[in-house]
């Protein structure tokens, strides 16, 4: 997005936000016009292969149904069992399955009494130790759904001297492992193995044209490519081999960063994605598509330190994982702005310079970019969802329903 298109977005926010009546900050808003651009775009890129949508991307259940309408689109992905609960209460979904192992006995014990939760929610699971917890909390006979998280990541070496590139999740790696687990769970009464998970995270995760990092970019990208050729073996094996053990309902792979690659692999049944529906600037410098941000939050100029200097309410939200800048959150539009390096993003003020600062005064929106994307919605009950220069609606974060996992 170029300078006039920052300019014309914060104009466009400004008059929507402008006819609420309780302008309370931060101003969290969906661009809806480029939210459903991207849903597009990702069933595109997906081909045909169902998307499972990540719902720590969103954290807005009615962007969770806005989705789930899109054919194309087939279930949730999510990331707590007590979410994954609440989502079946209220209908927006009857096919969670849960990324994550969990270890909430009291949930584990809801969802064991309830017939229709047990029907609707896949627990995942990848050592013994979470069977047996499934078995201490089980309520009467009838079996949990499970799936195998198998790991992902790119093994550079074999041995001490090996490497491993990708998320540190399962412990299940090697395809004779994989399997001779899911023989365990097999045999094992209270539980039902319907799926597998795969999640490449150094493919689906990692930027791969950055500016400024040309050299970096190239490497990550045939890191990328390396790693695709190897997984798609790896799955090939365990595919082969579970096909002796047992009919699986689904083999969940991918991310949004790497939509074409997994959907491309024979044994992949569904893609999970959520970022791509609002790319944070995380998502901004990816080869495999182009990045259209939806998801902003407004925070009033509130005074001037000096002629160069505007400082706005807080703002200072910073996202998870290795502490670095990248991980600050970007004053996006209008453009000609940035974070000082002695404050960055406070926690109730945060100072910015540069042109941008020029045309600001007192009362003015900034509209910030998140780092990742359903951080966000945790700092705010209320979502201002978009359409050209109007609000059309007004609805609740999980935050906002009272709800946190």
């Amino acid at each position: 997005m170029n300078d006039a298109a920052r300019t014309r977005l914060a104009a466009r926010l400004g008059a929507a936000v402008g006819s609420l009546e309780d302008p309370a900050t931060p101003m969290v808003v969906v661009d809806l016009d480029a939210f459903d651009a991207n849903a597009a775009d990702l069933l595109r890129r997906a081909g045909g292969t169902p998307i499972r949508v990540a719902s720590k991307s969103l954290r807005i259940p009615a962007l969770l149904e806005r989705t789930l309408a899109l054919p194309g689109f087939a279930g949730v992905l999510g990331y707590a069992l007590r979410e994954g609960l609440w989502l079946v209460e209220q209908g927006i979904s009857d096919d969670v399955v849960l990324a994550y192992p969990t270890v909430d006995r009291v949930a584990l014990r809801r969802l064991s009494s309830d017939d229709a939760a047990r029907a609707a929610v896949t627990l995942m699971v990848d050592s013994p130790a979470h069977i047996d917890l499934l078995d201490a909390c089980r309520v009467g006979d009838a079996p949990y759904r499970v799936a195998l998280d198998v790991d992902a990541g790119f093994r550079l070496g074999s041995g001490r001297l090996g490497a491993h590139v990708g998320p540190k999740r399962s412990p299940l790696q090697d395809p004779d492992d994989v399997l001779a687990f899911a023989r365990q769970v097999v045999d094992r009464p209270g539980v039902e193995l319907v799926g597998v998970m795969t999640y490449e995270g150094q493919v689906a995760g990692v930027q791969d044209t950055v500016p400024g990092q040309r050299l970096r970019s190239a490497i990550v990208r045939r890191m990328k490519a390396a790693s695709m050729d190897q997984l798609v073996e790896r799955r090939g094996r365990v595919a082969a081999g579970l096909k002796d053990l047992v009919e699986l309902e689904f083999w969940n792979g991918g991310g949004s960063g790497s939509v074409e690659a997994t959907a491309a692999d024979p044994a992949v049944t569904e893609i999970a994605a959520g970022s791509g529906l609002l790319v944070p600037t995380l998502f901004d410098h990816y080869a495999s598509f182009e990045p259209r941000p939806a998801a902003f939050y407004g925070v009033p100029v509130v005074r001037r330190p000096s002629a160069d200097v505007v400082t706005v309410a807080g703002g200072g939200f910073t996202a998870s994982g290795p502490a670095g800048p990248d991980r600050a959150p970007t004053p996006w539009a209008p453009p000609g702005l940035s974070l000082t390096g002695l404050e960055g993003a406070g926690e109730v003020q945060s100072p910015l310079t540069g042109p941008g600062t020029a045309g600001l005064s007192v009362g003015d929106w900034v509209w910030f970019r998140h780092a990742k994307s359903g951080e966000l919605a945790e700092h705010t009950n209320l979502v201002h969802l978009v359409a050209g220069d109007a609000v059309v609606e007004s609805v609740r974060s999980y935050r906002g329903f009272g709800c946190s996992w």
